[in-house]
């Protein structure tokens, strides 16, 4: 017979604060994964998730790092649960690739000849023309859209911006 957990793992305090925020988050990821990609490309189907995962790991590093808003504990609970992304977070503290939009963008064997994306490249460095990394155009406009939500959402729940 299974051995029945009767303990649960403690949540950290300041847990309930962000709660909302990452829920809604989760929902949004359910519905990328479940959205029908007939029409799209392989890699295409796969821009929502990025962005999504994008936005959730953002959203902690920004609290912890930038705002200070949440404390250790929490942060390191949230990694711990894979609720943001660890290594991504890794790079962003790292100079040079604070607005990195995705792993996927520094790994050089994904591409034909062993280079990194595109957006990676210094804009000034970049001929005129160029096609820019969809993932940082789709995470553009929506990092915008996030932080006015969340920033807006952190005023009402009292944490300081």
């Amino acid at each position: 017979m299974p051995k029945i957990r009767r303990t649960r793992k403690h949540l950290p305090d300041g847990w309930e604060l962000i709660e909302p925020t990452l829920e809604e988050l989760e929902q949004k990821m359910r519905e990328a994964e479940t959205d029908s990609h007939e029409g799209k490309r392989k890699v295409e189907a796969l821009w929502p998730i990025f962005k999504i995962h994008h936005q959730k790991s953002r959203y902690i590093y920004d609290l912890f790092y930038r705002r200070k808003a949440i404390s250790r504990e929490l942060y390191d609970y949230c990694l711990d649960a894979n609720i943001a992304d660890k290594n991504l977070i890794a790079k962003w503290k790292k100079q040079g690739y604070e607005n990195l939009c995705c792993l996927r963008c520094i790994q050089t064997r994904d591409t034909n000849f062993g280079t990194a994306c595109i957006c990676r490249v210094p804009k000034a460095k970049l001929e005129e023309g160029r096609i820019e990394c969809m993932g940082l155009i789709l995470l553009h406009f929506s990092i915008l859209n996030f932080h006015f939500i969340f920033t807006h959402r952190l005023k009402i729940e009292g944490i300081s911006a």
